[in-house]
């Protein structure tokens, strides 16, 4: 009995290590490897293509299980069923970037009552439907950046028009009231002539490019305020012979060398949006782990350094105007 005793013991000194090991390396706290589920607003969206690559870079250095996911078009109702298949499956954190704001707040809250940690990014949801939002840029940065980059091209006077992704995503309703406020404020000369979804479609903004072009003779510059718009929109101004149509928006610099190139589209505003995903990783294995918590005022985000916190809102940064002069540096 004494040596069986013995023997059990060493074993157990030799499973002991394993079984209780420290919360690191995107483990609990219980040794299990972290899961965080990360939904874009559609697969196939160049923006969150992008995306995807720095969540993936930061799931590897913190050695967390990333599962990404989400409908190949945008579809408020799919993003509800994909949360709720997270939440059966018991992943630790849900990432997404919401393409219905109200809509898809229940789902997370639920998400929320099983203990499961909720960030959002790109797009933000119901405050109390989430723990924190993945800001890439306040809506005062993009506003004020996309009005007075059209005021300067216009000469502070004249009509645009602008092409969103949907009439219900939160955040370019958000742009639009900014890119309103700094329209009426600095540029009462100018004027908003007609405001379109493409449903994050290229084809689709194309089509809506060339209906304003047609339905508004006098409109002199194209707005476009999701990604796939800004190249849809500027093929449809070159196509249609429009040398006095210009062509502006929040889009990929990939996506927009050519047409920057060319003179159609005269700049790209936007973030760097590989930093984008690879924060929002950070950020949810922080809030599970505790490192994160209520009240911080900044996170430090391994390769993208040190990021301001406002309330609950995780500050990407300040957009930047790629144009003629600069676009080349980038490869996103």
């Amino acid at each position: 009995m004494n040596r069986l005793a013995l023997t059990l013991a060493a074993l157990l000194a030799l499973l002991l290590p394993t079984a209780c090991k420290k919360e690191n390396g995107g483990a609990t706290s219980s040794g299990k490897q972290l899961t965080i589920a990360m939904m874009p607003k559609s697969k196939g969206n160049s923006y969150f293509m992008a995306a995807r690559r720095g969540a993936e870079d930061a799931a590897r250095e913190l050695n967390v299980k990333l599962l990404w996911d989400g409908p190949t078009d945008p579809d408020p109702a799919k993003q509800n069923e994909m949360v709720d298949s997270w939440i059966v499956r018991g992943v630790d954190v849900i990432a997404v970037a919401c393409e219905n704001r109200d809509g898809i707040a229940s789902v997370l809250k639920k998400a929320r009552n099983k203990g499961i940690k909720v960030v959002t990014y790109d797009a933000d949801t119901a405050p109390d439907a989430r723990d924190l939002f993945v800001n890439q840029a306040t809506p005062e940065g993009i506003g004020n950046t996309l009005m007075d980059t059209a005021a300067s091209l216009l000469g502070n006077k004249g009509e645009f028009a602008i092409i969103t992704a949907s009439l219900t995503a939160g955040n370019m309703i958000e742009w639009q009231k900014c890119i309103e406020a700094r329209r009426a404020s600095k540029y009462p000369d100018m004027k908003m002539a007609a405001l379109r979804p493409c449903d994050d479609l290229q084809q689709k903004a194309f089509d809506e490019a060339k209906t304003i072009m047609n339905a508004y003779p006098n409109v002199k510059l194209i707005m476009a305020i999701c990604s796939p718009a800004v190249p849809g929109a500027a093929e449809a101004v070159k196509q249609a012979g429009r040398t006095d149509v210009k062509v502006i928006g929040l889009g990929l610099p990939s996506e927009n060398k050519k047409y920057v190139h060319e003179g159609i589209t005269q700049a790209v505003i936007l973030w760097n949006t590989m930093d984008l995903g690879y924060l929002t990783v950070f950020a949810s294995d922080a809030l599970k782990k505790g490192t994160l918590k209520p009240g911080d005022t900044s996170i430090d985000a391994g390769r993208v350094g040190k990021i301001e916190i406002k309330g609950d809102n995780i500050l990407l940064g300040k957009p930047t105007v790629f144009d003629k002069d600069n676009i080349d540096k980038f490869d996103f």
